[in-house]
C-alpha cells in the first residue's frame, strides 16, 4: 500500500516538472485549439519562424550586430517555445485568440527553441516560455513564463499598441 503512495507520488512529481529541463517522463500530448476570428470566421494560428524569417520580419543580427533594428511593420510577440513544455502549451491557445484578435494590429510569432537553437542563444533563453514584446519603436522587452490572456493584453495595450 505504502509502495503505490509512493510510487504515484513521484510519478506526479516527474509530470509537473520544470520547463528548464528536457529530463524526465514525457507529458501527454494535449489536444491543439485553434480559435477562430469572430469578424471573418478565420482561423489564426502564430507564424513560426526560423533564423532565415527571423532576419527578415524581426531583426537581422548579422547585419546590424550592435544594435537592435527592428524590420517589422507593426508591433510584433514571439513566443519562445517548446514542444514538450506544459506552460508553453497552455500559452499556445491564448497566443492564437491574441493573433484573432489583433490581426492586422500585430504580429503573433512562434521559436521552438529545440529546432531554432541560434536564436534562443541569441537571446539568453533558459526559461520557456520566454515572450518577447517587440513594440514598433524602441527596446523589446522580455517576460519569462507563462501569462494568461489578462495580462498579455495589459501588455499590449500598454507596451505595444500605446
Amino acid at each position: 500500500m505504502n509502495a503505490n503512495i509512493i510510487l504515484t507520488a513521484a510519478l506526479g512529481l516527474l509530470t509537473f516538472g520544470s520547463c528548464t529541463q528536457k529530463s524526465g517522463t514525457p507529458k501527454p500530448a494535449q489536444a491543439q485549439v485553434t480559435t477562430t476570428n469572430k469578424k471573418e470566421n478565420k482561423k489564426m494560428k502564430p507564424t513560426e519562424l526560423t533564423v532565415a524569417e527571423f532576419k527578415k520580419k524581426v531583426m537581422d543580427f548579422e547585419k546590424n550586430p550592435d544594435k537592435w533594428v527592428f524590420e517589422g511593420d507593426k508591433p510584433a510577440i514571439i513566443d519562445f517555445y517548446a514542444t514538450w513544455c506544459g506552460p508553453c502549451k497552455a500559452t499556445a491557445p491564448i497566443l492564437e485568440e491574441l493573433a484573432g484578435d489583433y490581426e492586422g494590429k500585430l504580429d503573433v510569432y512562434k521559436v521552438d527553441v529545440d529546432k531554432q537553437q541560434e536564436l534562443a542563444a541569441l537571446f539568453g533563453i533558459r526559461s520557456i516560455p520566454s515572450l518577447l514584446f517587440i513594440p514598433k519603436e524602441g527596446k523589446p522587452q522580455m517576460q519569462v513564463g507563462a501569462l494568461n490572456k489578462a495580462q498579455f493584453e495589459q501588455i499590449i495595450k500598454e507596451t505595444l499598441l500605446k
